[in-house]
Parts: structure tokens; C-alpha cells; sequence
């Protein structure tokens, strides 16, 4: 199988990069896999392809760029050149740009596909039902926010048009289901990026490190975080380091250089910038809690997936998408009221404060990351395409709950 798949890949700093490099890394070692066409954004440093293991060829097409008008017709013509057996798509709203016109255009290329006749997968991260587009920072206004839907609605249903449309969260699937009368949405978990060997727990002397990883500046905001181990200083004798590790949102540029400036007294706080690959597991070994200090999800969480895989413990707040993946997958953590910097303090005391309790809750992660890694989560894929070359090639319509059904996925 000759596999397309449509992805920012690193060095690129667009959306869902690091879930676009986890899909190569794993899918070039399936037997099925003969040649990955990596259609991805164009980027200044080469593509990140220095993999230990090995695995089939990969064919890079750098032809896209973020808030590019002409990136449907970009993409379409390495589609056509390169002539791929299946095609994945790794999508999330804001995926081609965070502009309107450009942003919707990306959005109709599984529907262009399927017309191509190509078996197409869209793993679509988050549904625009579930985003709250004011915290995310789409608008405020009302009247946007309903043109915001029915855009949405109308997008949602190109994405939809794809032979399969994959979701990460069973609720994401429900929806889909129910409201456009979808047979073709699959549940695929996010699965863990890696299994490294399961660590000891212990702490390494110094200050203990708390940490946030992401982009912020939207729905993800470092100030509840800052203030809640100023809080914690106040009244206990722990060392602790605030490390913010990542860059801004595209929606907030600026807004990490802002809290820079905001929080200049704070002692022992750093800023890590963009966190490249092969740093990542440096940044999760060195903390010893992972918190997120969220307003509101937008997806399932890639970096709950990293914390549990470097066994760590984490404080996260009781909300949407990030309790729905604690209840399904096993993930365990410290819960706290959203923007209230006194709840925080608290998760993260009962945490640091407690050995015992860090190293119970960062065990629990560790295994469910496990029981999901992504080397399984793309076999999952692969079982897929075989099912739509089959279907396409005796003239079938998939029916996706009775494919679960048979194959128990």
C-alpha cells in the first residue's frame, strides 16, 4: 500500500505537527505500508526523518503553507502526481489556516478525494460542536458564533464525506452520529507517542518542576498556574519550578512574552520556547507534575498521552474532553476548578506534598498509556484501508458499526 498522508510535520510549528510525526514513525514499520507520501507544509529546516528503526520509504511533498488560499489546489495536484493507493488526513478545524477562507478550503479535500475515487481516512481531532469558540479564540460574538456553527455544520459535512471519518472520543462519535446521520465515524483512540521502559518515580534532587506543555495564550492560560505555586510558597517550605514549555498559539502571538514581562518577580519560573522532538522526553523525565492549565478542550489531549507515557502525575482540570479521556482510558489525576487559582493550589499540593500519592497516580498513567500505543492505533488504520479496498473494489457501502462489530474494535 502506497499511503498518503496529509499532515504538518516538524520542523513545522502548525497544529497537530507532533501527532503528524508519531503517524509516520509508526506507520512506515507496518508490513502494508510500502512507501508513505508525506504531503506536508513547507518549512525552512529539512523534515525530521531520522528514525533508528527501519521501515519503508517515505516520498516528501512539501506543498502547503498555514493561511495559504491556494493550498486546495496545491495539495489536489500532488494527490494527482503522486497517485496514492489510501489517504489519510490529519485534521483539526484550524489545520490549513486561521482564516476563514483558507482554513475551509483545506477542509474539502477528503470530500475531493472520495470523488477520486482514493480510500480516505479524516482523523478528525475535534468537532466544532464541542469547541467553545470564544475560549478557543474564534469570537465573542454571538452573531459570529451562530455563522461560526453553521459554517462548522456545513464543513463538517465535506470532512464527512471521507470514506471513514476517525474521532478520538466516543462522545465525538455520538454527535457525528446523531446529528448528521453518519455511518462511516469510527472511534480510534489517540494512542500513546511512546512506551519508553516504565521509570523508577523517584524524583531527582532540586526543585521539584511543574510543568505546562502546549500552545498557549487561548484556552490554554499559564497565569492560574504561576499564581498557584506562588500561593503554595506562601504557606509550605517546597522548592518548586514553574517551567512553561512551548511557544504561543497561532490565535495569540505574543501572549508567552506578555507573561513574561507580567510575571518578571516570580523566582525559579522559565520559559523553554518551542520544545524540539528529541527534547520532549527531557522536558516530561525532568518534572514531577504535568498540569494543564485549561479554560476549556478541544480534542483529546496529546500531551495527557506524553505525560502518562514518561509516568508522570498530573493536575487537570474536571472538564469536557479531558474527563471523558480519565473515564475511558484509565488515565488518573489530581481534578480542579477551572480559572481558580486556590483549586489548583490545592491538586498540586496534594500532589507534591504526597510521594506516595505522585507515584500512585503516575504508575496509573504509565500503564494506561501503554494499554494504547500508537504502533497499535495505526494496525487500527491499516485494518481500515484493507476494509475500503475491499468494499471499494466489490462495489460495497461501509457500514462502520457493523464493521466494529465484526472485527470488535
Amino acid at each position: 500500500m502506497r499511503l498518503a498522508i496529509v499532515t504538518a510535520y516538524p520542523p513545522s510549528k502548525v497544529t497537530l505537527t507532533e501527532y503528524g510525526y508519531h503517524l509516520v514513525k509508526h506507520f512506515r514499520l507496518q508490513q502494508d505500508v510500502t512507501e508513505i507520501i508525506l504531503i506536508t507544509d513547507i518549512t525552512e529546516g529539512q523534515k525530521d526523518l531520522a528514525f533508528n528503526e527501519e521501515g519503508c520509504k517515505i516520498t516528501v511533498k512539501e506543498c502547503w503553507n498555514f493561511n495559504d488560499y491556494s493550498n486546495f489546489v496545491k495539495i489536489n495536484n500532488v494527490i494527482t502526481e503522486t497517485k496514492p493507493d489510501a489517504i489519510l488526513f490529519n485534521l483539526q478545524f484550524l489545520k490549513f489556516g486561521d482564516k476563514k477562507i483558507p482554513a475551509a478550503l483545506g477542509l474539502l479535500l477528503p470530500y475531493m478525494c472520495k470523488l477520486k475515487g482514493i480510500p480516505t481516512i479524516s482523523l478528525l481531532h475535534n468537532i466544532l460542536e464541542q469547541v467553545d469558540l470564544e475560549n478557543a479564540g474564534f469570537t465573542s460574538n454571538i452573531f459570529l458564533k451562530k455563522a461560526y456553527n453553521i459554517i462548522g455544520s456545513t464543513l463538517t459535512k465535506f470532512v464527512l464525506a471521507s470514506d471513514i471519518v476517525a474521532v478520538t472520543i466516543s462522545k465525538y462519535k455520538t454527535i457525528l452520529e446523531n446529528k448528521y446521520n453518519s455511518r462511516n465515524v469510527a472511534l480510534i483512540p489517540h494512542g500513546a507517542f511512546e512506551t519508553p521502559p516504565e521509570p523508577d518515580y523517584i524524583l531527582k534532587t532540586g526543585p521539584k518542576q511543574v510543568i505546562a506543555f502546549g500552545k498557549f495564550g487561548t484556552y490554554k492560560k499559564v497565569e492560574i498556574m504561576i499564581e498557584a505555586v506562588e500561593l503554595i510558597r506562601q504557606r509550605t517550605n517546597e522548592n518548586i519550578e514553574i517551567v512553561i514549555a512551548g511557544t504561543d498559539s497561532p490565535n495569540t502571538p505574543g501572549y508567552l512574552e506578555a507573561m513574561k514581562k507580567k510575571y518578571a518577580h516570580v523566582e525559579q519560573l522559565r520559559f523553554t520556547g518551542y520544545v524540539a522532538e528529541e527534547d520532549v522526553p527531557v522536558i516530561f523525565a525532568e518534572s514531577a507534575i504535568v498540569v494543564f492549565p485549561y479554560t476549556s478542550t478541544t480534542g483529546s489531549s496529546g500531551v495527557l498521552h506524553q505525560a502518562g507515557s514518561y509516568g508522570k502525575a498530573v493536575a487537570l482540570p474536571d472538564l469536557g474532553d479531558l474527563s471523558i479521556l480519565v473515564k475511558e482510558e484509565g488515565y488518573k489525576g489530581e481534578f480542579f476548578e477551572p480559572e481558580s487559582v486556590e483549586s489548583l493550589a490545592i491538586a498540586i499540593e496534594n500532589i507534591l506534598l504526597h510521594d506516595s500519592y505522585r507515584m500512585y497516580l503516575a504508575k496509573a498513567n504509565y500503564h494506561a498509556a501503554c494499554s494504547l500505543p500508537i504502533s497499535d492505533i495505526t494496525k487500527m488504520y491499516i485494518e481500515y484501508f484493507k476494509i475500503l479496498q475491499l468494499a471499494k473494489s466489490k462495489g460495497f457501502n461501509l457500514d462502520v458499526p457493523l464493521v466494529e462489530k465484526e472485527l470488535m474494535l
